[in-house]
Formats: structure tokens, C-alpha cells, sequence
């Protein structure tokens, strides 16, 4: 008897170009309605809040959004990767549509933040699992040119968004209902053709893994973020050093630190399994994304106020004038997408994206009241290269970097991480601007004190007449100008040009401090991502790849335990055949009475003989635990080392340094004809 492990035949892939395109149209679907949601509010909360009595309350609207959309990433990375994509898929999109329509009944902004918070809830997964379904269905070398399409889907929502929230809010009414309420409805046929496409077309093959959940590290999870998300978006109204911000910076902790300790004890089957951190693609690429994410996201929150305060721009039009940035990440992203394609190489872009990066932002600290807007523009669109080069490699660097049967956890965490740096990032550099904006108004008052115009303006009559000047003037007679509530700054846009001026060098200022602290963060960023490891991309799918571990795995488990048959069977003698009962359902019972009754004729002392067969299936029992144990062990340590050997390790080096003994190397090297040889 011999068994054959040859390298099977190559196959053609599991879909061809056009089935793969009309899965990304599913995908993109479900990616816009998502993207367009983070945006389209943001021209809409004050017309919302407004008209819902709740103008204070416009912050936690936001935050429960990001809260449950956050906390959820994670969760629908491990769930999808046990019980399949498509499912999952169409469970967010559902319950983000539910939570749309939720929203447009929304009577108080109380209701508003708890329909947010539903809508989140599916929100956590449309991003996520679009581009682990990607990763599904196109290899590494072919994924980066397919997620050209995605970006551009990002980079529409981007711009539509503004536009559309500021629209639809203008409105008093349409078809009968509020305007402000389209901009949660509109979310309603896009999402119904998400999910037809989705349904129908989104039929990819997935063998359910018999693996725990881990629930208690979602719940510690929540534990840690929920706080920490809180501080992060209401520590500039409570104080970083409130009871309310150390409380929650204090549970954040506890929680954070149960978290690692459950992912510890559940191991492979972890929300955010510990040993993907021990790979190097995978963590520096984690911190990467974080630092990145911060960096962009604290530039991309600073540009738009500059646009509106110092320059004076509307909401929608501060959106339109974001659009050269937009434009350069698109693309620069298909762009580096064609190349990865086509060269395989990959470590040069993060380098690349970040260094852009790094420079837009320098550059665009040093703009100011008089800066022109086209010289801005080129700023935004070299910081917009920098972002479509860096993000998505490294994306696809850590989904390279875990075997493809985690895809979604590795997909889950680069969007997770990103999420987080932004969120952090968005906190500190808007606290960084608003802390510094009132000693930069100060000091440019006191610098424009003696030149001509602002004594100009102080002498006119019609500035002194003017009631709208009339608080500023007030603050200059008191020294307290630096003191002016800034919390609503449309006063600027009224009073007189030459008072307003050293208001506008102030913010200026301040916001030239925040994008140098963004270059700081993005620094350490590009240090970090210089350490990348070169990594050879895999030329199948993620799917193909799956299907081919499980096929390697299967035959390196028969040759363990072929192999270890062979090792017991001159200690064990012939085997004897025994029925199994460990495990047997209850229905079994009836058979075990009647051999009960049966032994009970034939042998004396019953009791006795009962007890002995008992010991026996106990023992019986545990020689099948151990050697299902010892065949799973085989497995793992056949795993790694396939796993080192992908590293550069060759078998003689793993054997030295895991001081295995001929016998043992024989037995976990994977070879065909020690299977021949073993039967």
C-alpha cells in the first residue's frame, strides 16, 4: 500500500474576471453605503440638531456611530471566518438599513444617538467585510489593482457626501417628510440593492470551522473601548482630568488588560488572536496603520475647519474644495495598484505613502490667511498620494501575513486599528487646536496692536456704532480678547474685516501647530514601516490558498498518524475493534439496558464485571483523547514548521533548533515518500 502526496495539478481559478466583477459590484454597494454615511451627517447635524431641540447633544450622535461601529470590526472578522462571509455580509447590511430607517423616526437626539448606535452596529462589518471577501476571491498579486475600485468608491462618498447631507437638510420637506430625515432614508435603496446583488451573486464555497466564540473577549473588549471612545470624543467638553475622564480612563484600562488576558486563554480561537502579533508583517503593520490613521485622519479633521474659518468657505463648498486630496488618493491608489500587480513588490509603497505624506503635511502647515487656495490645493493633493500608496499596501500586507483561513481577522484588524488611530487622532490634534487657539488670537492681537489698520479700525465710527463689533472692542478695552467664546465663530463673518484678521491669524496659527504635531505622529509612522519584512505576495486567492492549506494539512495528519500507527503497533499488539460510546447520545440508553440484562445471564458476578468494563472504556477512552492529542500536536508542529520554511529557515536548521530527533523530523516533514515508506 502506498499514498501518494504529489502537488496537485494546477487548477484555474475558482471565478473568472467577470464573475469577480459583479461580486465587487455587491461590494462597492455595501462599501458606499457605509462611506456616505460617515460623511453625508456631518453637513446635516446642526439643521438635525436644531430641529430636535439638541444642539449639545450633536457630539453623542457621532460618538455611539463610532462606538458600536468600532467595537464590531473585530467581531465580524473571527465570525466570518467561522461561518462564512456571505451571511455576515448581509447581516450588516440589514441591520444597517434597519438602523437608517430607525433614525428618520427619531424624535429627540436622545433617540437619534440609540438608532446611531444600531446603525453602527452593522456599519462595523460593510467595510470590513468587503475587503476581506476581496481577499476571498483575488489573489495578493491581483487584489491591490481590484481594490483600486473600492478607494475610488471611498473618494466618491467622500465629496457626494458633503453635498448630499447639505442638500437634503436645506429642504423643508420632500414627499411629505422633513428633509433632514432623506439623508438616513436615502440609505434605504442603496442599501435593497446591496443586498440584492449581494444575495444573489455572493455564492462562495465555506466549510464551517468547530470552533468557540469568543464572547467573553467581546465583552471585555467592550469594557476596554466603550470608555476610551468616550474620553476621546467628550474629553475636550469634560476635561482630560474630569472624574468622568480618569474614570473612564481607569475602566478603559481594567478592561483592555481582561482583554488580552482572555485572547491569552482562548488562543486560535481569540477575537484577536496574540500569536498573529508574534509575526512581524502583521504587528509592525498593526502599528503602522494605527499611526497612519492618526495622521491622516487629524489632518483630514484640521483642513476642513481651516477652510471654513480662515477662509471662510461653506460646509458643502469646504467638501468640494477637499476634492484635489480626494482626487490624489484615488489615484495614486489605482496607480499602486497596477504596479503591486504587475511587479509583485510591496514594501516600497507604505515607505513611499508615509514619506508623502509626511511632506503634505509640512507643507500644509505652513499655509495661512493669505495663503491661495490653488497652493493649498497642491499641498491636499500631494498629502492625497500619500494616503492612496501607504493604506491599502499595508492592508495587504497583513492579510499575507496570517495563513488565508484567517482572513477576516486580519482584514478586521487593519480596518479596527485604523479606526482606532483616527478616533485617537481626531481627539488629540482637535484638543491640541482648540487648547492653543486662544494664546495665538492673544498674541496676534497683541502683534497687530501698532500697525496702522487696527488703530484704523479701533478710530472708526462706524466699527465703534456697530453692535456686532461691540463684544470684540469690549474684550481689546479689557485685555480679554483671547478669552472671546470661539464655541459658535460665525461672528467672524460679520464684524469688521481688520478685527477679524488677527481672529483669523490666531486660528491660523493654532492649526499650523496641530499639522506640525500630525508630521510629528507621521514621522514615528514612517520609522515603523520601514521595518516591514519584504513579503512574496501569494499568487492565488484567498480561497484557492484555504483549500490548499487544507489539503496540505489533511495529508500531513495522515502521514502523524500513519507514522505514529506504525510506532505503537509492535507495542500495542493487533488492534481490537471496540464500539464507540464516548460522546453517544442519549438514545443509546435502551441498547445499554439490554446489554445489562444480557450480561447479567451470562456472568455471575455482574457487578463485577461491570465495573472492570468500565475502567476499560475509561481507559479505552483516553488512549483515543491522547492520540487524537498527539495527531493535532503533530499537526500544529507540521504547521510551523511549513511556517518557518516560508520565513527562509531549511528543514536542517528548524530540526537544530527544536532539537528534534531523526525519527521526529522524519515524521513532521511533510514528505510523500515517508508516507510510502511509513505504510
Amino acid at each position: 500500500m502506498t499514498t501518494s502526496l504529489a502537488a496537485p495539478a494546477e487548477r484555474k481559478p475558482l471565478l473568472s474576471h467577470r464573475q469577480i466583477l459583479a461580486i465587487l459590484a455587491g461590494l462597492m454597494a455595501g462599501m458606499f453605503l457605509a462611506s456616505l454615511d460617515q460623511t453625508i451627517v456631518s453637513t446635516s447635524i446642526r439643521t438635525i440638531a436644531d430641529d430636535l431641540d439638541g444642539l449639545s447633544l450633536q457630539a453623542w450622535v457621532t460618538t455611539a456611530y463610532l462606538i458600536t461601529s468600532t467595537l464590531t470590526t473585530p467581531l465580524y472578522g473571527k465570525l466570518s471566518d467561522l461561518y462564512g462571509r456571505k451571511p455576515l455580509f448581509l447581516t450588516a447590511i440589514t441591520i444597517f438599513m434597519v438602523g437608517s430607517v430607525a433614525c428618520t423616526f427619531s424624535q429627540s437626539m436622545f433617540q437619534l444617538a440609540g438608532f446611531r448606535a444600531l446603525q453602527g452596529l452593522g456599519a462595523g462589518g460593510l467595510l470590513s467585510l468587503a475587503m476581506t471577501i476581496l481577499g476571498d476571491i483575488v489573489s495578493p498579486r491581483q487584489r491591490a489593482k481590484y481594490q483600486g475600485y473600492l478607494v475610488a468608491v471611498f473618494g466618491t462618498s467622500s465629496v457626494l457626501g458633503p453635498l448630499i447631507g447639505g442638500f437634503l437638510a436645506g429642504q423643508s420637506e420632500i414627499l411629505g417628510i422633513t428633509g433632514w430625515r432623506w439623508v438616513f432614508l436615502v440609505n434605504v435603496p442603496i442599501g435593497a440593492v446591496a443586498l440584492v446583488i449581494v444575495a444573489k451573486v455572493l455564492n462562495l464555497p465555506h466549510r464551517s470551522r468547530n470552533a468557540r466564540v469568543d464572547w467573553p473577549g467581546a465583552l471585555a473588549l467592550a469594557l476596554g473601548l466603550v470608555p476610551l471612545l468616550l474620553v476621546a470624543e467628550q474629553g475636550r467638553a469634560w476635561g482630560w482630568t474630569s472624574a468622568a475622564a480618569l474614570t473612564c480612563f481607569g475602566i478603559g484600562g481594567v478592561g483592555l488588560a481582561l482583554f488580552i488576558y482572555v485572547e491569552h486563554r482562548y488562543g486560535d480561537d481569540a477575537l484577536l488572536p496574540l500569536r498573529s502579533f508574534r509575526i512581524r508583517a502583521f504587528s509592525v503593520g498593526t502599528g503602522g496603520i494605527l499611526l497612519v490613521g492618526m495622521g491622516m485622519f487629524g489632518g483630514m479633521a484640521a483642513l476642513p475647519l481651516y477652510l471654513q474659518i480662515v477662509k471662510g468657505a461653506t460646509p458643502t463648498a469646504s467638501g468640494l474644495l477637499i476634492l484635489p486630496m480626494v482626487l490624489g488618493m484615488m489615484s495614486m491608489s489605482i496607480f499602486s495598484g497596477r504596479v503591486i500587480s504587475r511587479t509583485g513588490q510591496l514594501k516600497m509603497w507604505p515607505v513611499l505613502g508615509v514619506s508623502l505624506m509626511l511632506v503634505g503635511l509640512i507643507l500644509i502647515s505652513g499655509i495661512g490667511v493669505d495663503t491661495p487656495l490653488w497652493l493649498t490645493a497642491i499641498y491636499m493633493l500631494i498629502f492625497g498620494w500619500g494616503l492612496g500608496s501607504s493604506m491599502q499596501p499595508m492592508t495587504l500586507t497583513m492579510q499575507n501575513a496570517l495563513p488565508a483561513r484567517d482572513m477576516g481577522v486580519a482584514t478586521a484588524s487593519a480596518t479596527f486599528f485604523r479606526q482606532m488611530g483616527g478616533t485617537l487622532g481626531t481627539a488629540v490634534f482637535l484638543s491640541i487646536l482648540f487648547g492653543a487657539v486662544p494664546g495665538r488670537i492673544t498674541a496676534a492681537f497683541q502683534a497687530a496692536a501698532p500697525t496702522p489698520a487696527l488703530q484704523a479700525a479701533l478710530a472708526d465710527p462706524a466699527v465703534q456704532s456697530n453692535p456686532v463689533d461691540a463684544g470684540v472692542l469690549a474684550a481689546l478695552s479689557k485685555g480679554t480678547e483671547g478669552t472671546i467664546s470661539l464655541t459658535d465663530t460665525s461672528f467672524l463673518n460679520h464684524i469688521d474685516e481688520r478685527l477679524a484678521l488677527p481672529f483669523l491669524q490666531g486660528y491660523s496659527s493654532a492649526m499650523s501647530l496641530t499639522f506640525l504635531c500630525g508630521t510629528a505622529v507621521l514621522a514615528i509612522g514612517l520609522v515603523l514601516v520601514a521595518f516591514l519584512p519584504r513579503v512574496t505576495l501569494r499568487q492565488v486567492s484567498g480561497l484557492e490558498q484555504q483549500r490548499a492549506d487544507e489539503a496540505a494539512l489533511a495529508d500531513e495528519a495522515a502521514l502523524a498518524e500513519v507514522t505514529l500507527a506504525a510506532e505503537l503497533a509492535p507495542v500495542a499488539g493487533p488492534a481490537v475493534a471496540v464500539p464507540a460510546q464516548a460522546g453517544a447520545p442519549e438514545a443509546t440508553t435502551h441498547q445499554d439496558r439490554l446489554r445489562d440484562r444480557l450480561l447479567g445471564l451470562l456472568i455471575p458476578d455482574l457487578d463485577g464485571a461491570l465495573a472492570t468494563l468500565a475502567v476499560a472504556e475509561r481507559a479505552r477512552d483516553d488512549a483515543r483523547r491522547a492520540h487524537w492529542e498527539v495527531t493535532e500536536h503533530a499537526a500544529t508542529l507540521i504547521e510551523a514548521r511549513r511556517e518557518l520554511i516560508r520565513h527562509g529557515l531549511t528543514g536542517d536548521q528548524i530540526n537544530e533548533l527544536l532539537l528534534l530527533s531523526p525519527a521526529e523530523a522524519a515524521r513532521t516533514s511533510g514528505n510523500g515518500s515517508a508516507v510510502s515508506r511509513s505504510v
